[in-house]
């Protein structure tokens, strides 16, 4: 009888602790293959949900893509998020870029369009699926996110129906392998905060070569094509100066529209932390361009693809421009107490260099002056401090600059790429590039910056720069004996170091 008890309740534990194994079993199972995966929200609508299709389109839109090289590294894309018929051809040029590159870690970051929140959530752990399969959240690093700050969470009510991380995933898949993800939605968030995400991701990434950022962001909305261009001009133009603080004012402001605004703040910080500091916008379009429908009163979307990269090295460094400035104060003070040039030699070979030069002066934010060269022909900072001079007293546009006003004037640098020809405005780039138009013996110039103080279409930049800098036809410009050129400027003021 007691070895009979016994055998019952060896029995009864057994199969208590085999019933307390199936539970466990079917908790952790749906815990693993139904809460951990992330179904698509717009697959069949934003883009095809039937695979063989995707995979067809997206390379299409590849193949399609003629991007400009760029010969570094690249640690961050700023890439549209609109349904493919309308932004892919665009998100294809900085996808090809990064093509078959050895990242293992991609931390895309969007804006909450349909659920308001305040701060960043973070998806913790598990999959995204998408029609070309399932990606895997690189959950070490996103635990990492999650342990730094209260404002830093997982809201999954912020992924319940957002596209902005989505639409970036079939790329992805289809230009990259073996590869993980960190997928970020950043709610109401102030640059207090967008300084702190991006010093965290920086101290996570630490010495790592193998992370991508991705801001997933369209650009203009309204009712206005033409508008689109001029609005989409100056946000780019911003983006391109790599000014995270200036971008954020400017976004607030609303002079310049991202949807996904504060995801690029906070990539560009994150990417000026970890020296990438050379933004190159690849491709603009917008949906009127798109669709053919240029009609005022249709809403009209823009969309741009940009890379993050050390493509470049500065023309200058900062100690560099800082002296150039000195320079250039010294010689306005010097000129105006005593009628001669400063006289004053550099041994900086990158000051020593010949190259072109604009010294702009501003009174309480007018212009006040502003003469240049676009060509080198002498050391950089003896041309500063020529055009200095002229800017101050030369200027036939303005009564000399007197001794006294000098405490209330801001003085601006822009140092001078070499003149590439163009046999198209399309290649214009407003706010980054500086044009010079030539017919006969005339000729007339425009800095970057002009399309940034004056808010121009490019049309109206352009017929403006013919007609009043060259003296010729306003449609000069669209006249192929036209000489067109453009180029870039190092642009910097007494301002970025007060």
């Amino acid at each position: 009888m007691k070895t009979k008890k016994i055998s019952k309740n060896l029995w009864k534990i057994f199969f208590s602790g085999y019933l307390l194994f199936v539970i466990g079993y079917l908790l952790f199972a749906t815990h693993c293959f139904s809460q951990d995966i992330k179904s698509p929200n717009v697959a069949g609508s934003f883009y095809p949900d039937e695979p063989g299709e995707l995979s067809k389109i997206i390379d299409n839109f590849l193949d399609a893509a003629n991007p400009e090289s760029v010969k570094g590294d690249i640690i961050a894309l700023i890439s549209p998020h609109a349904g493919y018929g309308y932004s892919a051809a665009t998100a294809a040029y900085g996808y090809k870029l990064i093509k078959d590159k050895p990242y293992k870690t991609v931390v895309v970051i969007g804006s909450s369009h349909y659920y308001r929140f305040s701060g960043v959530s973070v998806y913790p752990e598990g999959i995204f699926r998408t029609p070309l399969g399932d990606l895997e959240i690189d959950n070490e690093f996103t635990q990492g996110l999650l342990d730094k700050d209260i404002e830093i969470f997982f809201d999954p009510d912020a992924f319940q129906k957002e596209h902005s991380i989505e639409v970036q995933l079939p790329f992805l898949q289809k230009v990259l392998s073996n590869f993980k993800i960190v997928p970020i939605v950043m709610g109401d968030c102030s640059f207090a905060t967008c300084q702190r995400l991006a010093g965290f991701l920086r101290e996570i990434i630490g010495s790592r070569s193998d992370v991508l950022i991705v801001a997933s962001s369209d650009l203009y909305h309204g009712y206005d094509y033409e508008e689109a261009e001029t609005v989409d001009g100056l946000t780019l133009s911003y983006l391109n100066q790599m000014n995270p603080k200036l971008l954020d004012q400017k976004l607030r402001e609303g002079s310049v529209q991202l949807c996904g605004g504060i995801p690029v703040v906070t990539t560009m910080l994150l990417a000026r932390e970890l020296g990438y500091d050379k933004p190159k916008v690849l491709k603009y379009t917008n949906s009127a361009i798109v669709t053919g429908k240029r009609i005022k009163g249709i809403w009209t979307v823009g969309y741009a693809s940009c890379v993050v990269s050390k493509e470049e090295e500065s023309m200058l460094n900062e100690k560099q421009k800082k002296r150039l400035l000195e320079i250039a104060r010294g010689s306005i003070e010097h000129y105006l107490k005593t009628g001669k040039k400063l006289e004053v030699s550099e041994a900086d070979p990158g000051l020593c260099k010949e190259m072109g030069a604009f010294v702009t002066l501003h009174k309480q934010g007018q212009l006040r002056g502003c003469i240049g060269h676009l060509i080198g022909n002498k050391p950089l900072y003896l041309t500063v401090r020529d055009m200095a001079i002229e800017s101050a007293v030369g200027d036939p546009r303005f009564t000399p600059v007197e001794e006294n006003e000098l405490k209330d004037i801001d003085i601006e640098i822009s140092v001078l790429s070499p003149l590439q020809r163009i046999d198209s405005s399309d290649k214009i780039q407003l706010g980054m590039h500086g044009v010079l138009v030539r017919q006969g013996l005339r000729s007339g110039v425009f800095l970057p910056q002009v399309a940034i103080e004056t808010g121009w279409s490019k049309e109206e930049f352009l017929s403006n720069l013919c007609a009043h800098k060259a003296g010729i036809s306003p449609d000069a410009w669209k006249d192929t004996s036209t000489e067109i050129y453009i180029f870039t400027a190092e642009l910097f003021s007494e301002k970025d170091y007060q």
